[in-house]
């Protein structure tokens, strides 16, 4: 414990700290402007790597810098002692949204055994990544999944998922094409759900598919084996 005398130092230390880290901060957040030419800059944090400072733009891109701007880096940090993709892990943190907001009438409704775990995916029909999400997904139990349709890959994408969504069985007509590669037949109904799913993911910045959200509103950009969505539903519901 620090004496009486001791305080009003460490006090002042600290306060001289904190306005050198916001300089700082200030200082690599008009850099950034400067060199685009725009007010574009977010956030500005100082990170635990390499004396680096992540700049968060207004446009949800993430990008690295030094104190003196100097240099920028538009890339991925990786921990090399744990090997976590440092830089997506952020920018799910920082793109998490309001669960309460998704409209859940807009998407395919499954239950698998008491479907009390909930994860939500958007997912364009033509993505071999959400093909393979499909197959990770039948391997898991007790969890409730909401499908947005998201066609943004081709034509073709939007016309699958119109059939799909005017299927008699919706479950089934998806996991027939996703999982078993089972063209869904033509068909007609009201469709304009498919527009409504487009325009939310662009309003919640989706530009990648699969995306998926979780029960807290965190985001899991891009596809994740069935071992870590387990871990990452478990952690939700702790």
């Amino acid at each position: 414990m620090l004496s009486n005398k001791l305080r009003p130092a460490a006090l002042v230390l600290a306060l001289a700290t904190a306005g050198l880290a916001q300089a700082s901060e200030e200082a690599v957040k008009k850099g950034i402007e400067t060199f685009i030419g725009a007010q574009v800059v977010e956030s500005v944090n100082r990170t635990p790597y390499g004396e680096l400072y992540e700049v968060v733009l207004k446009s949800g891109e993430l990008i690295y810098t030094d104190a003196k701007t100097s240099f920028i880096v538009d890339g991925r940090i990786i921990d090399a002692k744990t090997r976590a993709d440092v830089t997506r892990e952020r920018l799910n943190q920082l793109s998490a949204i309001d669960f309460g907001i998704l409209p859940l009438d807009q998407a395919i409704k499954q239950v698998r055994g008491d479907g009390k775990r909930v994860l939500v995916t958007f997912e364009d029909p033509n993505c071999g990544y959400c093909k393979r999400l499909g197959k990770e997904l039948v391997k898991m139990d007790n969890l409730t999944t909401y499908t947005f349709l998201y066609p943004i890959l081709s034509p073709d994408s939007t016309e699958k998922s119109r059939n799909i969504w005017c299927a008699k069985d919706q479950a089934q007509a998806w996991n027939d094409w996703i999982v078993d590669g089972k063209t869904p037949p033509a068909a007609k109904c009201d469709s304009s759900v498919i527009d409504r799913n487009v325009a939310l993911g662009q309003q919640l910045r989706i530009s990648g598919t699969p995306t998926m959200f979780l029960a807290d509103g965190s985001r899991i950009g891009g596809y994740v084996p069935a071992t870590e969505l387990e871990k990452a539903l478990s952690a939700v519901a702790k």
